[in-house]
């Protein structure tokens, strides 16, 4: 692991993680410490598999210590910070298949401990926590979804913390997964992007978006994305606009094409603006929303070790 800082722009390398891990969560804790957890191990040849261990990472001294660990291994989970402080790990997948299971972690104890299942197993999903303190879990790829198994999903669900219970919510206009959900200013949550897949032989990158408003339960289309992408990062900017970058796509010989470009959606007009390109193409990225406002950009295929600054 490395830390950044944002006044130098210098990164410094800190103590490695006790088991490397990849497809796995990170969420800051009430307490300032961050928890991983899941994830697949892979040592480069043959052997990788699902995750249950969890640890703590103290940014006071730099060490990494092993906590418990979930009930079940998963890789592509979602993980939410509740309004109560602990962390709400949701789906994933395993070795023969995807997983419908949720649990809590408690910061306070250490403990994990299993919680409501949601309707249908999902991976590739995302999970946004709203004002009103509910997770919105939308999309991903799994259970059955009225037509096929295996395929993409176009159903939500909302967990209540107070109950532990999951229960359904609208239905969005189009099957995703890989997506970007984003909370907005005014609480409704915008999802960008993401691949389809009918289950069958059709699947590919989408440059649709839509609204969810939590007042009603529905999904509302918004406008499309200047291009297609799966694998992009979604930030909320200091002004309220959506930052989407990188990802991929389909180009027009119809090889995979690793993309530079971002843009920008406004929540007053509902519309896409193309906004600078990163300086690399990049996919299953990271990016930061840092106090001074920039974003900071991070790794992803194939820009492994590059970062830069968007502002």
């Amino acid at each position: 692991s490395e830390l950044y800082d944002p006044a130098t722009g210098i990164w410094t390398k800190m103590d490695n993680v006790n088991i490397r891990r990849e497809e796995h969560t990170a969420s800051v804790l009430a307490n300032g410490k961050v928890l991983v957890a899941g994830g697949s191990f892979n040592d480069g040849y043959s052997f990788w598999g699902p995750l249950n261990s969890s640890e703590l990472y103290d940014p006071a001294t730099g060490d990494w210590t092993k906590t418990g660990n979930m009930n079940l291994a998963r890789i592509g989970q979602t993980a939410s910070v509740l309004i109560n402080g602990k962390v709400l790990v949701a789906g994933g997948s395993v070795y023969d298949g995807y997983l419908n299971s949720s649990e809590l972690y408690d910061s306070a104890t250490g403990i994990w401990t299993k919680t409501g299942t949601m309707n249908l197993e999902r991976y590739g999903h995302t999970a946004s926590v709203l004002p009103n303190g509910k997770v919105l879990v939308a999309g991903g790829y799994g259970g059955y979804d009225g037509y096929s198994y295996w395929r993409d999903l176009s159903s939500s669900e909302l967990y209540d913390p107070i109950t532990g219970i999951w229960t359904k919510t609208g239905n969005m206009n189009l099957g995703r997964y890989h997506h970007t959900a984003s909370v907005l200013a005014n609480g409704k949550v915008l999802v960008a992007g993401g691949s389809f897949n009918d289950g069958y032989d059709h699947w590919g990158p989408l440059n649709s978006s839509e609204l969810y408003d939590p007042a009603t339960g529905n999904w509302t289309k918004m406008g499309k994305m200047n291009l297609a992408r799966y694998g992009h990062t979604a930030s909320v900017l200091t002004n309220g606009k959506v930052l989407v970058a990188g990802g991929t796509v389909f180009n027009e010989q119809g090889f995979w094409e690793i993309l530079n470009s971002a843009e920008l959606y406004d929540p007053s007009t509902g519309l896409w603006t193309k906004t600078d390109n990163m300086t690399a193409g990049r996919y299953y990225h990271r990016a930061s929303v840092l106090t001074s406002g920039k974003v900071l950009v991070t790794g992803g295929l194939h820009s492994f070790s590059s970062v830069e600054l968007y502002q």
